[in-house]
């Protein structure tokens, strides 16, 4: 083993996360609460549009995400919660005729049956309605955090998570990859393969109804995520209990959104609550550099959204970024380089980068649905 699964000691973990966040080390934030910094979008959302301003923003979730707190919301990420509407009623219909098809879903540190989970909704929503799935993934503000962590070329999926009243809390984790591994494996791996895999992900949620701390919004432990043997630790009682005690807890609006660094301890809260179905979609970003969690048939869903992408003259240059990143593979490997040899660049072109230069040309719908097939063609071994 090249990890000890015993390894860290919890007086070390207790003074990690006995630190208060000093808010002059994050002023963009609009306040901090119980340690987690708080940006209110509707004033922030104008840096945006500033490429010096928002590599200021970026930089400063970064340095929150990876050596601060861990974790920032961001107050109506969503200023228009109509697409968030949408996409419930849709996520909804799912739902119920997923559970009618197969009854239960298995789910991630939580009983089975306990809630109602979407797998891939990311491809379900785009399959199910892309005109709603161009205006919720039209977002500056969440393609900003993915980018801030993750750098250009991520790759988003989503798991819808609904908790109804009565659903328990669930187990104290560190999330994918390492924190999707069972103690002997995870303990097979070295101690820069757990530092890294830190890196190589981020977990967001958007909230798609308020959620008062009665109904349940995830518990978190700011500075966690610095405790390096943390992917092995949590697994452990006195650090599960430690994190019970400790854990804090921010009610959240319907149209907010929660990120937060992988190696955070965390875990989905008790609905105590008797009448609010907590529904959250939860967002897996992965690094270019790796690869995601769920097989996403992102060629189909270019096809599907491009003539939407084309007609939709009402978005703003970052918005239409926005949808294409979450749709469209950003990176060219892995390729076939027989077949797909690099043009005009280091690398092939990518998914996305066809998208963006066909928007740029104007090619026709059934045009860039046929250079779409040739690229996949191109990239199979």
């Amino acid at each position: 083993m090249f990890y000890r699964t015993e390894s860290g000691e919890l007086d070390q973990f207790a003074a990690l996360t006995g630190q208060t966040l000093d808010p002059a080390t994050v002023p963009l934030a609009a306040e901090v609460a119980m340690n987690i910094p708080i940006y209110d979008m509707d004033t922030r959302a104008g840096m945006l549009d500033d490429p010096v301003a928002r590599q200021r923003l970026m930089a400063e979730w970064a340095r929150v995400l990876g050596h601060s707190a861990g974790v920032i919301v961001l107050k109506s990420a969503y200023a228009d919660t109509g697409p968030i509407d949408a996409a419930s009623d849709l996520f909804n219909q799912i739902i119920a005729r997923e559970k009618a098809e197969n009854g239960a879903k298995a789910d991630h540190f939580a009983a089975a049956g306990a809630n109602d989970r979407i797998w891939n909704a990311l491809q379900k929503l785009c399959a199910a309605d892309p005109a709603v799935f161009l205006r919720y993934f039209a977002n500056p503000a969440i393609a900003a955090v993915c980018e801030a962590w993750l750098g250009p070329g991520y790759q988003m999926t989503a798991q819808v998570n609904l908790v109804r009243p009565g659903g328990q809390t669930q187990q104290v984790h560190r999330d994918y990859h390492l924190g999707f591994q069972t103690a002997e494996v995870a303990a097979r791996f070295p101690a820069h393969q757990h530092a890294l895999s830190a890196c190589m992900t981020l977990q967001g949620a958007v909230a798609h109804c308020d959620m008062p701390v009665e109904s349940g919004p995830t518990q978190l432990l700011p500075f966690s995520q610095l405790f390096p043997e943390g992917y092995m630790a949590y697994r452990r009682p006195e650090f599960r209990d430690f994190f019970a005690a400790q854990a804090v807890q921010l009610p959240l609006a319907k149209g907010d959104a929660v990120f937060f660094n992988p190696a955070l301890f965390h875990a989905a809260g008790q609905n105590r609550s008797t009448d609010i179905h907590r529904m959250a979609n939860l967002l897996q970003v992965s690094s270019a550099f790796g690869r995601a969690m769920e097989s996403v048939d992102r060629l189909g869903m270019c096809k599907a959204l491009y003539p939407l992408l084309q007609a939709a003259t009402d978005l703003t240059a970052a918005e239409r970024d926005a949808a294409i990143a979450a749709t469209a593979e950003g990176y060219a490997f892995p390729t076939n380089l027989d077949t797909d040899p690099p043009t005009g660049g280091l690398a092939p072109e990518s998914q996305a980068a066809l998208m963006q230069r066909a928007l740029r040309d104007g090619l026709s719908a059934a045009t860039v649905s046929a250079e779409l097939d040739a690229l996949a063609a191109r990239q199979r071994p």
